[in-house]
């Protein structure tokens, strides 16, 4: 006598499963906002404010001028908003600096130049997470002129503004500093899987090495 197994006894298992990475997608954006939040309040709000501290001590002597710098930047639905940072370039009437220009790397000061390293220019931009305009983790979001040129040439470039900009983000981790519009084809193939992926393991990996980047001052 041949035994047939009953597809229904598998169906069943195969069901349940199918609900519970569907309750567990669902859980996902509240658990991320959860997670920014408490880790912003916990653990970035304390060392933004230690870090501006000493900031209004040395930045007169070694990068005069203001504190923050607001930048226009593209984010969630390519819609713009203003992300904010610790200053570390000398101050200019206007920079005009194209998508495809590499960075002016002369207007860098040496303070400024730790603060990219160790990415604490960053902290400022739990403002931008308060706010909802940004998550910790999630596509790094661009100067918005420089965004704008690059959804005209960039097939796939507005796609990855369907969720919150971040502060730290899979292809930062993965690809460092992105200049022109080369780099930033691969930074956008990077995003979209970061966003086909996305999950809480992914993102506290991203937690993980961002620490280990700042930690060894190997940031843009």
């Amino acid at each position: 006598m041949t035994l047939v197994p009953d597809h229904r006894s598998f169906a069943a298992p195969a069901a349940k499963a199918a609900r519970g990475r569907g309750r567990a997608r669902d859980a996902y954006p509240l658990v991320k906002r959860g997670f920014d939040l408490g880790f912003a309040t916990l653990v970035l709000l304390p060392a933004t404010l230690i870090t501006a501290l000493v900031l209004v001590v040395v930045n007169p002597v070694h990068n005069p001028g203001p504190l923050l710098y607001w930048q226009k930047r593209m984010g969630h639905g390519c819609r713009p908003f203003k992300a904010v940072k610790f200053r570390t370039m000398t101050v200019t009437a206007r920079a005009r600096r194209g998508p495809d220009d590499p960075v002016e790397r002369d207007r860098i000061t040496r303070l400024g130049n730790w603060l990219r390293r160790t990415r604490f220019d960053e902290l400022p931009q739990i403002l931008n997470v308060y706010r909802g305009e940004m998550s910790l983790i999630g596509p790094r979001p661009d100067c918005f002129r420089h965004a704008l040129h690059f959804k005209r040439v960039i097939p796939e470039y507005r796609h990855r503004h369907a969720i919150r900009p971040g502060i730290s983000g899979l292809a930062q981790i993965e690809l460092g500093y992105a200049e022109a519009t080369e780099a930033t084809v691969r930074k956008t193939r990077a995003d979209l899987a970061y966003i086909r992926h996305a999950g809480f393991r992914l993102d506290m990996w991203i937690v993980w090495q961002t620490i280990l980047t700042v930690a060894g001052g190997r940031g843009a």
